[in-house]
């Protein structure tokens, strides 16, 4: 990656290009701000007036990452095609992410962020209400007035366990690709048949059609 010209106003974007491509290169562990100030050819302090410490750094890049994986599914549920169609090409756009860009995404989820920060909450909110945009009208607006509703069973409590299971679904992918277990092509085919099973299975249904109820 080439770093756009240092000029005042355009540190911050410069350091996160930096950073990313350090990621690529040596994953989290070889992230620091003095490191990113030698790359950036400014002084080891000048990192610090956009981010506070190491995680501030980390924080920005996790939210970074939530927002250009949110555009990517959005441009795929922008493209024309049936229902279907879209839903299998946002699972390959989260897949392709989760390949090439394995460490942010990584670093997205990462198990330490215990305490996310509310632009970082907001960053991961707006990549799942983007991925709302991917699945059936919403069921809420088709059930039956005063239809029976069990544990579990809201539809705002049915979409969030769908989308999670998308989510995991194409995460888990993306690592078998990653780790080299299967190859992308395999991974493609894992796609379509997940994207299949996924609105087959008894979630899906009961979200393609709000009135269904397991006996």
């Amino acid at each position: 990656m080439t770093s756009r010209p240092f000029h005042h106003g355009n540190l911050r974007a410069v350091l996160l290009e930096q950073a990313e491509q350090v990621l690529r290169e040596g994953g989290v562990d070889g992230l620091s701000l003095r490191e990113l100030a030698r790359r950036a050819g400014v002084s080891h302090g000048a990192p610090r007036s956009h981010f506070i410490d190491r995680q501030a750094l980390l924080d920005a890049l996790a939210e970074q990452g939530f927002d250009r994986l949110a555009e990517k599914v959005g441009a795929a549920i922008a493209t024309p095609g049936s229902f279907e169609e879209r839903f299998r090409r946002v699972g390959r756009a989260y897949v392709d992410f989760g390949v090439d860009d394995a460490a942010l995404m990584e670093l997205m989820f990462a198990a330490k962020s215990n305490h996310p920060t509310p632009a970082l909450e907001a960053a991961a909110a707006r990549l799942f209400d983007t991925l709302d945009g991917a699945m059936p009208a919403r069921s809420g607006d088709l059930a039956e007035p005063g239809a029976p509703v069990g544990p579990g069973d809201s539809p705002a409590e049915l979409r969030i366990r769908f989308k999670l299971l998308f989510a995991a679904t194409m995460q888990g992918t993306a690592t078998l690709i990653t780790s080299s277990r299967i190859t992308r092509a395999q991974g493609d085919t894992i796609v379509a048949d997940a994207a299949a099973a996924l609105l087959a299975s008894d979630l899906g249904t009961r979200l393609l059609n709000p009135l269904s109820r397991p006996r």
